[in-house]
């Protein structure tokens, strides 16, 4: 593209779907087009040819190799619906063309019931003369207000091309085609109630591909099919699950506990098992009466460790709440062989809640909201962002309701130039809403420096701390090697970015409070040692916290004095790179394989250590991530009857059991998030809630003139490569080591002083 060549934005009233796919330029007096995937450009053929091009529909443009398939998909059946239209659009002529022959006049309403504001006239020749009796002075009237055109022998009638959406006959139109069914499984989505959520289901398709199998005589199934003998023949999950815990005797596992707090009040605790290869839901309980007795959710947390099998559980998950760490600690001395640890993605929740509270911090996320509050209560302003950015949000859903805010925080500074030009166009002067009092302030803050500075501070000091979380909420990666690591790192980066101490400790002292303050795992110090990646990173002596962790965990993990023996002695020939540790290519994969698969392949020479190891390192750090609050569990402990019990406890069985495998399995870009819809806006409801420009301007917008996004990311899970990859290895900071001890003995003393 040329240097002269100037950005056109594309407006809403294009409406064709390739033009959310290219990018429009203004060379001189010519118009251009370029593709957003393979960046060539088109200086003729339309937005038609564009579709072409992305459809790879050879002819008339060259194919686009880089297209997603989805898009190609997109253009190809928005090809295929052309010429759908064009033979619905002959019937429709000739049908128009024997009303004229049957009647006198131009039917009443027939131009006025689309408000259009171009017609385009179809010519009908060999038209009796007794049916123009509408014609005046050779013209056709038209009485809903459309362009009339001088005839001579033939009739124009006006037909409305545009505004076809206000239209009451547009669903009848569109459902003679494939727009059919899609409306039909809408319409069903609707009167059931169901989450519009639901077509992003893994089983969607399948199902919708099933159905036209069966062809037109296809039988759906009754009511008591799918509580019947379907749901039987479904609960044969049951063998998958078993097959799960069959491989606890080698990797052990995690008992995860889930609170759910339901709106009439009562709290519903879910029990699941995390493996390897996948997580596990195991049962639910209506722990209303229980949860808020120390004593009695002991009682409970013994039960499932002994239905599970205590020789299996590493460690037992739970909230942080004061009843949660009473019972766990009373757990762990019932049963001296586990371990009770915190919900680690709780722990990193509750720090970056206390970093949203500090006073420059808050003053910047409220001054960020009041720009996003702006933009997603008015459908212009939202669809011209989505324009400016190709479909990308300010707005990202985190993993938790505090990363939330600092992860679309980040996504601010990442469009920083793009909102700057936007409020300098062309097009924002001359939208309305940009002469309001929260245009206005949006103005001032997009074009402060000061306000970036602080916002691109505030990114540095909170990134590493979404890094570790992203790292423990890891669906594909055992998050247990690598959270220490990720933890010590978090302080390197804050005492970096404030060099000072007196002002890192502050930061500091909320992690401490948090994360190692109340309670000690050493799980995650053995972990940190038996993950090669940092273990053989390390010059001189490992730290005497770290070595602690894993000697604490030889005598918990390992009963058998025996094979503790062994183990130390073992812990040499690792330290030393002895044996098969030392070959070449086991220091080659030392970074590049998964902890628990270097030690299943080197470690043959020390079983005892390789089976702890193994076992240490396949250990989960969090229940978040896994809940299901859409599955209506309170409804197998509302029914007292004993049939309809078990009918129901199988049922959310198959479901929580199927989602976790969908978990498990989804790739994360299937994963397309929309800020605005109920499953998200709750987590962002600080950032789009505004009640008095909700009040006032809701009648000015129109939700279904939104433009949908669809360049946004999910940030619930998938992946963590990235930033296991940043984790440097490089610990030689003794301050970070004794840090945590230290600043909380300063904040005591600091106490006790006021």
């Amino acid at each position: 593209m040329g240097s002269n060549a100037e950005i056109v934005p594309i407006t809403s009233q294009k409406h064709d779907p390739a033009w959310k796919h290219c990018q429009m330029f203004k060379n001189g007096d010519k118009v251009h087009l370029q593709c957003l995937y393979c960046s060539k450009v088109f200086k003729g053929g339309g937005i038609h040819r564009i579709k072409e091009h992305l459809a790879g529909q050879k002819g008339n443009a060259s194919t686009c190799l880089r297209v997603p398939a989805e898009v190609k998909t997109a253009m190809q059946q928005s090809l295929d619906g052309v010429v759908v239209k064009k033979k619905k659009k002959k019937q429709k002529i000739e049908e128009e063309i024997a009303s004229v022959n049957r009647v006198d006049s131009v039917p009443e309403g027939f131009a006025g019931n689309c408000q259009s504001g171009d017609d385009e006239f179809v010519h009908f020749s060999n038209v009796n003369e007794t049916s123009s009796s509408a014609l005046v002075g050779g013209t056709l009237g038209n009485e809903g207000g459309g362009k009339k055109r001088r005839i001579s022998g033939s009739i124009m009638i006006p037909i409305a091309t545009a505004g076809v959406d206000d239209c009451t006959t547009l669903v009848e139109k569109r459902v003679g085609g494939g727009d059919g069914v899609q409306i039909a499984i809408a319409r069903f989505l609707y009167d059931i109630g169901a989450p519009l959520s639901a077509v992003n289901s893994d089983h969607f398709q399948p199902m919708v591909d099933a159905i036209a199998s069966g062809g037109p005589n296809v039988v759906p199934p009754s009511y008591h099919d799918v509580r019947g003998w379907i749901l039987k023949g479904s609960v044969e999950v049951k063998s998958d699950v078993n097959k799960q815990m069959e491989t606890l005797e080698r990797t052990g596992c995690s008992v995860l506990v889930d609170q759910r707090n339901t709106s009439d009040g009562r709290t519903l605790l879910s029990f699941l098992v995390s493996c390897p290869e996948r997580v596990v839901f195991v049962k639910s309980v209506d722990a209303s009466d229980t949860v808020n007795s120390p004593d009695r959710l002991y009682e409970l947390l013994r039960q499932v460790v002994e239905e599970v099998g205590v020789q299996h559980i590493l460690q037992v998950i739970t909230g942080v709440e004061d009843r949660y760490v009473i019972a766990g600690k009373k757990l762990s001395e019932t049963f001296p062989t586990l371990y009770w640890s915190p919900c680690a993605a709780h722990c990193i929740d509750l720090i970056l809640n206390d970093f949203g509270k500090l006073e420059w911090i808050n003053g910047i996320i409220e001054k960020a909201r009041s720009i996003t509050r702006f933009v997603y209560n008015h459908t212009a302003v939202v669809n011209m962002l989505r324009r400016y950015t190709f479909g990308i949000d300010i707005l990202q859903r985190g993993l938790t309701r505090s990363a939330t805010n600092f992860v679309t925080l980040k996504q601010m500074v990442d469009l920083k130039d793009t909102l700057q030009g936007m409020v300098t166009s062309y097009e924002w002067i001359d939208c309305p809403f940009s002469k309001q009092p929260g245009g206005l302030e949006m103005l001032d803050l997009v074009s402060d420096q000061s306000f970036w500075s602080s916002c691109t501070r505030i990114v540095r000091l909170t990134q590493p701390l979404l890094r570790v979380l992203r790292i423990i909420c890891d669906r594909k990666r055992p998050p247990m090697g690598y959270v220490y690591a990720g933890m010590y790192r978090v302080k390197e980066e804050i005492k970096k970015e404030f060099l000072k101490r007196e002002d890192y400790v502050v930061y500091w002292n909320i992690i401490d409070q948090w994360w190692e303050g109340k309670w000690n795992v050493p799980l995650r110090a053995a972990g940190f040692y038996l993950n090669p990646k940092f273990f053989y990173s390390i010059k001189g002596n490992i730290h005497g916290d770290i070595q602690s962790g894993l000697f604490d965990c030889i005598e918990r993990l390992v009963p058998e004095v025996d094979v503790q023996a062994h183990i130390i002695t073992e812990r040499n020939s690792y330290k030393n790179a002895s044996s098969d540790f030392g070959r070449r290519v086991a220091v080659r994969t030392r970074e590049t394989m998964l902890p628990d698969e270097w030690w299943a392949t080197y470690g043959g020479s020390c079983p005892n250590l390789t089976r702890l190891a193994i076992r240490i390192l396949n250990q989960a750090c969090s229940s978040i991530g896994y809940k299901q609050d859409d599955i209506p569990i309170e409804r197998v402990h509302d029914t007292k009857n004993g049939l309809e019990h078990q009918r129901l406890s199988d049922l959310v069985f198959y479901q929580y059991n199927s989602r976790l495998r969908d978990i498990m399995t989804k790739k994360e870009e299937q994963d397309t998030l929309d800020p605005l819809s109920y499953e998200n806006v709750r987590f962002l409801e600080d950032w789009v809630n505004s009640k008095d420009v909700f009040i006032e301007e809701s009648m000015k917008s129109d939700w279904a003139a939104i433009d949908p996004p669809h360049g946004n990311k999910s940030m619930l899970g998938g992946h963590s490569e990235d930033y296991i990859n940043e984790l440097e290895t490089v610990f030689d900071d003794a301050e970070i080591f004794s840090g945590a001890k230290e600043g909380m003995e300063e904040t005591i003393e600091e106490n006790v002083a006021r």
